[in-house]
């Protein structure tokens, strides 16, 4: 069945990190996406791009010279028709590239441009480089992130370069889309990751106005400084998480590790004591003990399971969260609509793989096919 998303063609300038988890988003609704590869990768030398192979699914690949005038007329057909074109450099380096907006809007009024950066296309850092946790950082969405004797750890790229990148240029483009079904005409796109994980942060604001909210770290019910809401070690030196918030939740966690209702809540007083008293009683049985100890309780207590684990655990097996692509698991298409579901109809493209299909149908002939070739500006 065709996704929410058939029908719409994708134009993506080959990128790292936001870029690509954004689109993958789009392919897994059913975007036709076609990415523009290097030619140097389609010979074999693919560069940091390499990196991005588990989110590169559901694409073809083209392979086109970008710094040539022959392939950048090569990009502008196939904007002719496109529904969304995605690029994600520092700004002004498409514009160089003869690629800019208003190049392709004056194309196809119709495109939705995506851009993705790190600090926005206009402002005094936009020029600057950076990476996830240099944007989370100026957002304040990193501090409040660790423990309080410790600098607040790299929560991987997760926060702004995902959270706060790629899903939000996906979400920007959709809007674009839906409004474009009313005017017929396309729109520009800034998706910027200080943007996003500043945005990542509202709820947070809102309890600090509200004096909920400590800006010491591990001081506060989310950030590690409750006793019913952390992780703690087992007796195999692994992880359960525990995450009982709500009272009738803490009395199942409670119940559980063999307390009263009345110790409990005595206990409850000394946050830290508590804390402690946890520690040492989630060290008398394994992570998986625990896990079906608590199993079918609301005590909130789960185990920590690794990325090489995560794909097996029956529970995500019985929904699955997890397919198998190109040889390996990968997360499954999200969300999930009743009608017209993402699904993974393709693995990552060999770079180029695509290159004579996708020009063949935009128009281009034989003897364009092979001139571009021969010329170095197509492969």
């Amino acid at each position: 069945m065709p996704g929410p998303l058939d029908g719409i063609t994708i134009i993506e300038l080959s990128a790292i990190g936001p870029v690509p988890f954004g689109v993958m988003l789009l392919a897994d609704l059913g975007a036709d996406v076609v990415r523009i590869d290097r030619v140097a990768a389609a010979k074999g030398n693919p560069g940091t791009e390499a990196s991005m192979f588990g989110l590169s699914r559901g694409r073809r690949s083209i392979a086109v010279d970008l710094k040539s005038e022959a392939g950048r007329d090569v990009v502008l057909r196939l904007v002719d028709g496109a529904d969304v074109f995605v690029e994600g450099f520092r700004p002004g380096v498409v514009e160089r590239l003869g690629l800019g907006p208003d190049t392709v809007l004056d194309r196809n009024p119709r495109v939705v441009y995506g851009r993705m950066t790190g600090w926005g296309q206009t402002g005094p850092l936009s020029q600057a480089v950076g990476h996830d946790i240099n944007y989370a950082a100026l957002a304040g969405a990193l501090h409040p992130v660790g423990r309080r004797d410790t600098p607040p750890p790299p929560p991987l790229n997760y926060l702004a370069d995902f959270g706060g990148g790629g899903a939000y240029l996906a979400l920007g483009i959709l809007a674009a889309l839906v409004e474009r079904a009313g005017s017929g005409r396309g729109q520009v796109v800034d998706a910027a990751m200080v943007d996003g994980a500043a945005s990542l942060t509202a709820f947070f604001h809102g309890l600090s106005h509200l004096g909920m909210w400590r800006d010491d770290r591990e001081a506060n019910l989310l950030d590690g400084g409750s006793p019913i809401y952390d992780c703690y070690e087992t007796a195999d030196e692994r992880y359960v998480a525990v995450g009982a918030i709500e009272p009738q939740f803490q009395m199942a966690l409670a119940e559980g590790l063999g307390f009263s209702a009345e110790d409990w809540w005595a206990r409850m007083a000394d946050p830290s004591a508590l804390k402690e008293e946890l520690r040492t009683v989630f060290r008398t049985r394994t992570r998986d003990e625990w896990g079906e100890h608590f199993a079918g309780t609301d005590a909130c207590v789960t185990p920590v399971l690794t990325l090489s684990e995560a794909p097996s655990a029956p529970e995500n097996r019985e929904r699955g969260v997890f397919v198998e692509v190109d040889g390996f698991p990968q997360p499954a298409p999200a969300p999930r609509l009743s009608r017209t579901p993402g699904e993974v109809r393709s693995g990552a493209p060999g770079y180029g793989a695509h290159t004579d299909d996708v020009l063949a149908a935009a128009g281009f002939d034989e003897g364009e096919l092979v001139a571009l070739r021969e010329a170095g500006r197509i492969a």
